[in-house]
């Protein structure tokens, strides 16, 4: 049966009306109306899999001195509240922390035994949170408080310097803090009060962070399909005699994107990759470009296609491996460059952050 017919569409479209009308949550979020008619969204990965199991590979073991390390995924779902974790091949999934306010950004410390997220609470009550648990969700954490923080989204861990930096929503803001969340930062502010937060193009949504060059990255994704998506720089210490509000060493090095969501790094390659939850065929994507050379000059390629709105991405580099999450429910891996895409897990809620740590394997 070929991939655009009206049956399988139609099958689709059941699906994910009911994925809706089970979280509730679609619309909280942002989810955009999509006319599921429209084959550029049509996941042919996902309906393949309708009556077969997800694609499974071996689990992928590291050795490294005397330890084993496998890899493991930290999955966020936006209508549950709840983390859960698997193996990188996608099997063993479990969840580990339940009741988070519509979590959204999440880093794993590894060697402390940490993961963090971000909590977006309600949008518009700025009652965002950061919190941290164990690796299996024990001893739960309050790191930044409710109000601490407008709408937090994505999270980058800085263990160098131990710090967590994050993009604030709402907030239209760029903010850091220590790990135990004290000496909170607002290292960009974009505007202040309501009338400012209602223009999307000043709202603040990925991070990611290059500690070796003191620079940070972050996504602008402006209104739902405009087209007016950018990605900035900046280095992570204010220029001398400057604020938040004036600072001028902000680069735009992307701009006119669909809409870009979170970010990733590849240091040694010197490579940016993002999500872009925007219009076909430049959006529900997955991209990357070079980082070094003349901003909003670099070549952009388009690595992975038919997204059901991408939200988050982790890059396992030793493995050369990317994983990608979209609301849709998916949880999806592929090589650095986009080929061998697999679906490792499908419908799973309105999925949000990804984070892929190599951990012990004992």
């Amino acid at each position: 049966m070929p991939d655009n017919s009206p049956f399988l569409h139609n099958v689709y479209r059941k699906i994910f009306i009911c994925l809706q009308n089970l979280s509730g949550k679609y619309n909280y979020y942002g989810m955009k109306d999509i006319n599921m008619q429209d084959s550029r969204y049509v996941q042919q990965s996902n309906l393949d899999r309708l009556e077969t199991e997800p694609e499974v590979s071996e689990p992928r073991h590291v050795t490294s001195g005397n330890k084993s390390t496998i890899g493991r995924l930290f999955v966020l779902d936006a209508s549950s509240g709840e983390i859960f974790s698997l193996n990188a091949d996608g099997s063993d999934k479990k969840v580990i922390v339940s009741r988070c306010r519509t979590p959204d950004g999440i880093v794993v410390d590894v060697e402390a035994g940490h993961i963090y997220w971000t909590n977006m609470g309600i949008p518009n009550v700025n009652d965002g949170s950061i919190e941290r648990a164990d690796l299996d969700g024990q001893n739960r954490t309050m790191i930044i408080p409710q109000g601490g923080t407008f709408t937090p989204k994505q999270l980058y861990l800085d263990s160098k310097n131990d710090k967590l930096y994050w993009s604030d929503r709402e907030g239209m803001r760029v903010m850091r803090s220590n790990l135990d969340g004290s000496k909170i930062e607002t290292l960009v502010q974009n505007g202040q009060g309501d009338e400012d937060r209602r223009d999307q193009m000043k709202w603040c949504v990925g991070i990611i962070v290059d500690p070796g060059r003191e620079q940070f990255y972050w996504t602008q994704k402006g209104p739902d399909d405009a087209g007016k998506g950018r990605i900035f720089r900046a280095s992570t210490e204010i220029p001398e005699g400057q604020s938040p509000e004036n600072r001028t060493d902000i680069e735009v090095l992307f701009e006119g994107l669909p809409e870009p969501i979170d970010l990733e790094l590849d240091l040694y390659k010197r490579l940016l990759y993002w999500t872009d939850r925007g219009d076909p065929p430049r959006g529900n994507t997955v991209n990357r470009a070079p980082i070094d050379g003349k901003p909003n000059n670099q070549s952009l390629e388009i690595l992975v296609t038919h997204l059901m709105e991408g939200i988050g991405i982790s890059l396992d580099l030793k493995g050369e491996r990317m994983c990608v999450t979209d609301l849709g429910g998916s949880v999806y891996s592929a090589k650095l460059d986009g080929s061998d895409k697999k679906t490792l897990l499908y419908a799973q809620g309105n999925l949000t952050g990804i984070a892929y740590a190599d951990l012990d394997k004992s």
